[in-house]
């Protein structure tokens, strides 16, 4: 045997050695890290009461309503609608539905008699309008609805005309509308961010007519509205808009899914995309349509649209500056309870009932106005904490298993509580209370509460 040889195999065991240090140091970790996932995490949860975060974000005080019917369909809900304090209600098909747009001596004429009306409502609920400027009038359409303007510029002119007649001072007077360019244009059109059918093309003339309004009260303007957060939309056009130097005050998405951290993967995509961008720095991030599945789902009648709606709140507070639950009411259907998206039934069938997913954002909204700090959150456990105006602890803890078979014991941990002596109440979503009154010379109290599948409770605790 050469020396070559005895040198090669003399080596072997030492080659076998780092392959398995390798194997150690970084495979087993990322198959652990999958194996993990796929168990899931129990959560853990801790609650410190003097950790104070600032003013609790509400993403979900936004709601939107599609174009179900050719008109003004709010009305028969308004009183509802308004007991949630919605800070906005986006509507869509706000030009097709209501004829706004005609032409007459080769000039485009404007009646915004049943827009007003539709807005007005909105406006009765305590709500702000979020239009979405859509879809294309007939009087400047190349084909249908959802086709090109003959004209961009004349385009330009509706936008502009709509502003100025909503956010003008001498006209609705309005502050604080939210204009959105088009919606679903990826699917709604056929647009792309290239070609003959440009979206940009669109943008541009919007952003641009945006600019010429004088006279107004501050309004925002953005898009585009697509069906999801596509890499070939959303960064392109963040990048399109800053080497136009055009104006967008917000990026904005749509988002129908069962995975719950989908919502948060978006939220940092979009961020590190317009991360580097200086004009770009106060760009807020909308969703502007939400739900568990964008086709007619049962779940939208019953108690799981109402668990997701809870969870998804959790998954985008601070990191969404506003979703927009869709939608308000159901469209005419056949039956009074068919799978669509309505929080409420439609007036059809006699008065329009509440469903779960209603009920669910009253529950968001008994919190408390001041976010606390909590730790320990699971694969399936999410939870809010919140201080109400009294200083007392206001939680909402969801258990959410898109598969209905996950139940839990959870642990919790309260930390630095103020006093002693306190009551502890736990109210089940859509059920009942019970309380416990407790006695304790400690400032850190523990407990461990059961949840079932797809359940939630509010905990107030009050000293």
């Amino acid at each position: 045997m050469s020396d070559r040889k005895r040198l090669f195999r003399g080596l072997i065991p030492l080659i076998v050695g780092l392959f398995v240090i390798i194997l150690v140091v970084v495979a087993l970790p990322t198959a652990l890290q999958y194996v993990g996932k796929a168990a899931g995490v129990p959560a853990n949860l801790v609650y410190n009461y003097e950790g104070v975060l600032g003013k609790i974000p509400e993403p979900w005080r936004n709601l939107g309503q599609g174009g179900e019917e050719p008109k003004e369909m709010l009305a028969p809900v308004a009183t509802a609608v308004k007991a949630l304090q919605p800070e906005y209600i986006r509507l869509d098909h706000i030009y097709d539905a209501f004829k706004v747009v005609g032409r007459a001596n080769g000039q485009l004429t404007y009646d915004w008699s049943g827009l007003d009306g539709a807005v007005d409502v909105i406006l009765s609920t305590g709500a702000k309008p979020f239009l979405s400027l859509s879809y294309m009038p007939d009087a400047i359409s190349t084909g249908d609805m959802v086709s090109p303007a003959k004209d961009w510029n004349e385009w330009g002119q509706v936008v502009q005309a709509t502003i100025e007649h909503y956010s003008g001072r001498n006209q609705k007077n309005i502050s604080g509308i939210i204009y959105e360019v088009w919606n679903e244009p990826d699917l709604f059109g056929g647009y792309k961010t290239y070609g003959d059918k440009n979206y940009f093309d669109m943008y541009t003339a919007s952003a641009r007519a945006a600019g010429r309004v004088r006279g107004a009260n501050p309004f925002e303007i953005g898009g585009p509205a697509t069906t999801g957060l596509y890499q070939n939309w959303e960064e392109r056009m963040i990048k399109f808009v800053d080497a136009n130097n055009l104006r967008m005050d917000f990026l904005s998405w749509h988002r129908y899914s069962y995975d719950l951290e989908q919502y948060e993967r978006d939220a940092r995509q979009a961020r590190k995309w317009a991360e580097n961008i200086p004009a770009l720095v106060n760009l807020k991030f909308y969703v502007t349509e939400w739900g568990h599945d964008s086709e007619i789902d049962p779940g939208y009648d019953g108690r799981f649209g109402a668990i997701h709606t809870l969870a998804g709140a959790r998954a985008m507070m601070g990191a969404i500056d506003r979703a927009f639950l869709f939608e308000i009411k159901d469209g005419p259907g056949a039956e009074k309870y068919w799978g669509r998206w309505g929080i409420l039934t439609h007036e059809k069938f006699g008065a329009p009932e509440k469903k779960p997913r209603y009920y669910a954002l009253q529950f968001l909204n008994n919190l408390g106005p001041y976010r606390t700090s909590v730790s320990g959150e699971g694969s399936w456990v999410k939870s809010i904490a919140s201080i109400d105006d009294q200083g007392n602890l206001k939680i909402m803890v969801v258990n959410y298993d898109p598969k209905g078979a996950h139940s839990e014991s959870v642990p919790m941990t309260f930390e630095n509580l103020p006093k002693g002596n306190f009551k502890i109440t736990r109210t089940e979503f859509m059920g009942s209370s019970r309380t416990l009154n407790v006695a304790t010379t400690s400032a850190t109290w523990k407990t461990s509460e059961f949840f079932t599948p797809n359940s939630a409770a509010v905990f107030t605790v009050e000293f």
